[in-house]
């Protein structure tokens, strides 16, 4: 009830105060176009159709709006405009802190598709597998992609599996590539943190995370009617250390450093289009990233057991490098045949991480340990061809169908390549079974890691799309056959009545699924993780991953993994007039044989003798894999406002208001069906990760003004609090209910060159601290805020921007 409550409550406030972003537009800089004119290719395969035409809710993120912030990474920009997304800042949980995942409507990431100019987007090689949101997924990196080299973003926020193929459960991103043949422009920034941290044992300030970031983008003409876009971006950002008084020490002081990694990144990006040979065009985009960037793991005291006072007499804090290599491209030609428009397509992407452990140490090769660590690499790489027709067929009395139908071919494939031998092997000292095994901090993959797989898929689709005077029906179908799991079929069923020019009522239902991922499913290595230590405290134990068919993970429950299924039910309005529209969309998302990691079996109350007992010949004291099973529903409603007010004094306003409410629910969880008993396959702290891991309400209300040049834009958004969960409820760790205030002016300096100079968390909010006496997620001060927060935990962020056109 408090829920429904909390759904009116905002729903009457978006009609009582003018705003600005719909299921629709999220205008967050320079006032953007008129929404009528807006047209999206996202959701939709009619042409011609504008976002406020859409059966299905579709944002759309202009360039201006994610450029115009104090961030330079194309999630947290997401995040800031777009309520049903968040970015949480992950930090110490290894490769998650260099490559972050963004949610949808509080589902899993790697549940949302990422398209690139309308193609398939690839994942990540990166698989999440420790505590943070997202634990568990393989999804597609948002920041390998330049904001500099975006038109605009489509969000659909609806099930689109039928439309679009795997990975569609929540909804569809699709960033769209600048397209110019003349002009250019480019953006110089810095900015770093000034805040005061306030953590539970001290007070201190810091001003860290410097960060310099150019970009440009250059138009070209490509032959007589063609156009070349070329970007490049560099990014040089420092690291940010929240942590709190390590008690270990004396004097106490802080020990750890929590929060951002150091990151140096270059990204280029081309995208181009020409006629080919008579009313056909060619058109292609490729893209490349590298990405260097550097976070660290918990310190060890001189008195670990794992240390070497030879080496280091005060104690170590492992740094864990993580080297991206990321490639997106594709090459097609389109054109008509007969009555046909037909795209050929094909696409190739890859991502390869690099792994180095550096300051630390193999404890069990004692002085002889080197310090720094090759562990190893992760690589996945997709190849996609497709072909598509469609046709718009006129049926009289301005009644249309169009019709579209496709193939596609996909191949994946995913490797670990092992790293040095002392990264992952137990040296001279080996048989101590106190030391740890390989390097301290993050473990390099041995050859029993070492995979390289393959698979293939087949889809095929029909979508149907029928305009009957104000009536809107769509329907859309698609086959897929996978070469490890077999075969998938999904539909989709939307309608869209306009009852005037101004008011339509919309909704849709449909079915979609997700293949488990080859990282899901081939994915192994063991690491040190933090648990519950059984006299109090926290403690490091070695744990693995397996794949659910290992011998190890079957004997504790492990199944082969089936694909993701889920049943999707929407039902929203639009309305319009003038300068002001609005947007109200209630879903319902009900996923089955959900996808998760188990819990780590063989520590809290699964660390039974029967457990300890299988594990001891795989050198780990604990293990996970993979387990289908949950049985999720997700509720909520996207209410999205913008109110666009031109005036001939004061200049140009837009108001702008979006909220997302959102409750996810678990209603059945699996349990172990192994040769011996495993009390919790996935326990509460699993449950509580996923059902309240992203905030259950973000609502943000912004207006943004301009006049002559000049201009200003404050947004203040509002987060529900988040639980991030530890094995006993006594250790969770809240992050309370805070508003974050953005602010931003702008004025002209010299002819077509503009001074930006703003402040993100302009009044300096933190998630709610950790309490000292939570055992788990405080860490001795090492973890002082809880990293579940959709906000971050840096703090006050200041920067001044110069943006340039010519």
């Amino acid at each position: 009830m408090r829920t429904c409550h909390l759904l009116l409550s905002v729903s009457f406030l978006t009609l009582a105060i003018p705003s600005g972003a719909m299921a629709q537009t999220v205008a967050t800089g320079p006032v953007a176009a008129d929404p009528a004119n807006e047209i999206v290719v996202t959701g939709t395969r009619t042409p011609g159709r504008s976002r406020l035409e859409t059966a299905s809710p579709v944002d759309v993120l202009s360039s201006e709006a994610l450029r115009a912030q104090g961030t330079s990474e194309l999630g947290q920009a997401l995040a800031n405009v777009a309520p049903s997304i968040d970015f949480p800042r992950s930090a110490a949980v290894d490769g998650t802190d260099s490559v972050r995942p963004a949610t949808l409507r509080g589902l899993s990431p790697d549940q949302t598709l990422v398209l690139v100019n309308g193609i398939r987007g690839h994942s990540s090689a990166l698989l999440n597998t420790n505590g943070s949101v997202g634990r568990g997924s393989a999804a597609f990196d948002l920041n390998t992609i330049p904001t500099i080299a975006l038109d605009r973003v489509e969000v659909l926020r609806d099930g689109a599996s039928a439309q679009y193929g795997s990975d569609a459960i929540a909804g569809v991103i699709n960033l769209r590539l600048r397209e110019a043949s003349e002009g250019g422009g480019g953006t110089v920034s810095y900015g770093q943190y000034v805040t005061s941290v306030e953590p539970a044992r001290s007070e201190y300030e810091r001003r860290d995370g410097k960060t310099v970031n150019v970009a440009v983008w250059q138009g070209m003409r490509l032959g007589s009617d063609g156009f070349l876009t070329l970007s490049a971006d560099y990014l040089d950002r420092g690291f940010t250390s929240r942590g709190d008084l390590d008690r270990r020490v004396n004097p106490a002081r802080v020990t750890s450093r929590f929060g951002d990694p150091e990151v140096e990144q270059v990204s280029l990006f081309g995208n181009f289009g020409a006629p080919f040979a008579g009313d056909w065009d060619v058109y292609g985009f490729a893209g490349y990233q590298f990405r260097d960037s550097t976070g660290a793991a918990f310190p060890r005291l001189a008195n670990n057991v794992n240390n070497v006072a030879s080496i280091y007499p005060d104690g170590f804090r492992p740094m864990i490098n993580v080297r991206s290599d990321d490639v997106n491209s594709a090459l097609g030609l389109r054109g008509p045949v007969g009555d046909w428009d037909l795209d050929l397509s094909v696409s190739w992407g890859r991502n390869q991480l690099r792994f180095r452990t550096l300051d630390s140490i193999n404890s069990t090769y004692g002085a002889a340990s080197p310090t720094d660590f090759r562990d190893g690499k992760l690589a996945y790489d997709q190849l996609v061809t497709g072909a598509d027709a469609s046709r718009l067929y006129e049926l009289g009395g301005g009644d249309t169908l169009n019709v579209a139908a496709g193939l596609e071919y996909r191949r994946e494939s995913f490797e670990i390549t092992q790293g040095q031998v002392e990264s992952y092997a137990r040296g001279p000292l080996g048989g101590n079974t106190a030391l740890g095994s390989g390097a301290q901090g993050f473990q390099g993959f041995s050859p029993a890691n070492v995979v390289d797989v393959s698979r293939d898929n087949v889809s095929a689709y029909l979508d149907l799309e029928a305009q009957l005077g104000r009536l809107l029906i769509g329907v859309a179908a698609r086959g897929e056959s996978y070469s490890d799991f077999g075969e998938t079929a999904t539909g989709k069923v939307s309608a869209r009545y306009d009852f005037t020019d101004s008011f339509a009522l919309r909704g849709a239902a449909s079915t979609g699924f997700r293949a488990p991922s080859l990282q899901q499913s081939f994915y192994t290595l063991t690491q040190p993780q933090v648990a519950a230590a059984p006299g109090g405290g926290v403690t490091i134990v070695d744990t693995g991953t397996f794949p659910a068919t290992s011998p190890v993970a079957v004997a504790l429950g492990g199944q082969p993994l089936d694909p993701e299924k889920s049943f999707n039910l929407s039902a929203g309005a639009v309305f319009r007039s003038g300068g002001f529209n609005l947007s109200i969309d209630a879903y319902r998302i009900k996923v089955r044989d959900q996808l998760a990691l188990s819990d780590n079996l063989g520590t809290g109350v699964n660390a039974t003798p029967q457990i300890t007992a299988l594990l001891a010949p795989f050198n780990v004291s604990a293990a996970r894999f993979f387990v289908n099973g949950i049985r999720s529903t997700t509720r909520g409603i996207d209410v999205v406002a913008n109110y666009r007010l031109p005036t001939d004094a004061a200049g140009r306003f837009d108001f702008t208001l979006a909220g997302n409410l959102n409750e996810v629910e678990l209603t059945e969880v699996p349990t172990g069906t192994g040769t011996i008993t495993v009390p919790a396959l996935f326990g509460q702290q699993r449950i509580v990760g996923l059902e309240r891991g992203t905030p259950r309400v973000k609502v943000s209300g912004q207006t943004n003004w301009e006049l002559d040049g000049f201009g200003a834009l404050v947004r203040a958004t509002y987060y529900g609090s988040v639980t991030q969960p530890a094995p006993t409820p006594a250790n969770y760790a809240y992050t309370g209910k805070h508003v974050i205030v953005d602010l931003e002016a702008r004025a002209p300096l010299f002819g077509q060159a503009e001074l930006a100079v703003g402040a993100n968390n302009l009044f300096d909010v933190y998630p709610d601290f950790v309490p000292e006496t939570n055992a788990i997620n405080y860490n001795n001060g090492g973890t002082a805020f809880p990293y579940y927060s959709p906000f971050g935990f840096n703090g006050r962020y200041l920067y001044a921007r110069i943006n340039l056109d010519w």
